[in-house]
């Protein structure tokens, strides 16, 4: 009976004071967060629960396992495996609270500055940041548990820490082109070319910055679309930020008319438009004749906006406008094809009957 009893005695008490340990540091976590609302890092350090349940409890199953007094041919198989789920459990831990930490940060930082560029900046830090933690403790996570479960392999591991100089110039010439990316990813995260919601242009495509990963980055197109592009591409091409140096950006329209055109009036015109349109932020607007052609001239008019997406509205609002006012007041003003009718000289031919 003893031998049915004490195993059972000692896995239920290591569970219990495992799930109590947890439900203390939750309780102690929701303690801390309604006293104290400045900060919401108790909060979000509430995920960490899980993962920290399954660390202690895989701890300390490891070590009470053998007060179990088992006797069993896997006792070694069985306390590497608790080993391997207490390494990965920890890395999970590790993880959620990065993730805690770094959603704090952010958040503190957002609240403290004014400053949209600051925050978007700090925003991909921490996200590439937080990816090159979570593949390092992947990759250390998995090859840890490998040669706790299979010892066997260790001193494959050995030989192979041995020829780490000739297999690492190996994996640097066959990874290239994914060493590149990683290097352009963090070049990217600690400059300032480009961060997560910037509005750019890439391959002709006006888009939204949505995702910097190590390897990747994605873009938000105007109708929804996504344009994936590895990062390299914006350390070795050209592109154009419009957020680059502050949002606010001026827009311009081409409107092709007739050499009748009352300049002086359509000008005025805009400027009372602009005047009362929300998008248009003041700074500056003007409206020249930027070409001639014996046909027609290319009238030019520009505007500014607080930022891209208001440029695009205002643009599409003052083309609209000029030309509707153009056509109810000046319709000789808007651009004619000259036709003419000819007459045949030649006899009609005969019907086929």
């Amino acid at each position: 009976m003893e031998e049915f009893l004490r195993p059972l005695i000692v896995f239920a008490a290591t569970i219990a004071v495992t799930v109590t340990v947890g439900l203390l540091f939750d309780r102690g976590l929701r303690y801390l967060s309604d006293h104290r609302p400045d900060t919401r890092l108790p909060n979000l350090l509430r995920r960490v629960q899980l993962p920290l349940q399954l660390l202690l409890g895989s701890l300390a199953l490891h070590a009470t396992y053998p007060l179990a007094d088992l006797d069993l041919p896997q006792d070694d198989l069985i306390r590497n495996i608790l080993a391997a789920a207490a390494t990965m459990t920890a890395a999970w831990a590790v993880i959620r609270v990065a993730d805690a930490t770094a959603d704090n940060t952010l958040r503190s930082y957002a609240e403290r500055t004014r400053d949209i560029t600051r925050v978007r900046q700090l925003r991909t830090q921490l996200a590439l940041v937080r990816r090159i933690i979570t593949s390092i403790l992947v990759v250390t996570t998995a090859a840890v548990a490998i040669l706790l479960l299979f010892p066997s392999m260790r001193a494959l591991g050995t030989s192979m820490l041995a020829s780490a100089g000739v297999i690492g110039i190996i994996a640097g010439v066959a990874a290239q082109s994914t060493l590149s990316n990683l290097i352009a990813g963090l070049q990217i995260a600690f400059g300032d070319s480009v961060k997560i919601g910037d509005t750019v242009v890439v391959e002709g495509e006006w888009g939204t910055v949505e995702e910097i990963t190590l390897a990747f980055l994605t873009v938000r197109i105007w109708d929804d679309r996504r344009l994936t592009m590895p990062v390299s591409y914006f350390n070795s091409k050209p592109y154009e930020n419009w957020s680059r140096g502050g949002p606010e950006i001026t827009g311009t329209v081409f409107l092709h008319l007739d050499h009748s055109t009352p300049i002086p009036r359509l000008r005025v015109h805009l400027y009372e438009y602009l005047r009362n349109h929300p998008d248009w932020d003041g700074r500056n607007w003007n409206l020249l004749v930027t070409d001639s052609t014996p046909t027609n001239i290319v009238v030019r008019a520009s505007m500014s906006a607080a930022d891209a997406d208001a440029v695009w509205n205002l643009r599409c609002a003052v083309r609209e406008e000029l030309l509707s006012w153009l056509g109810r007041n000046h319709p000789h003003a808007l651009p004619k094809i000259p036709t003419s009718i000819t007459e045949s000289t030649g006899a009609p031919a005969d019907p086929v009957t």
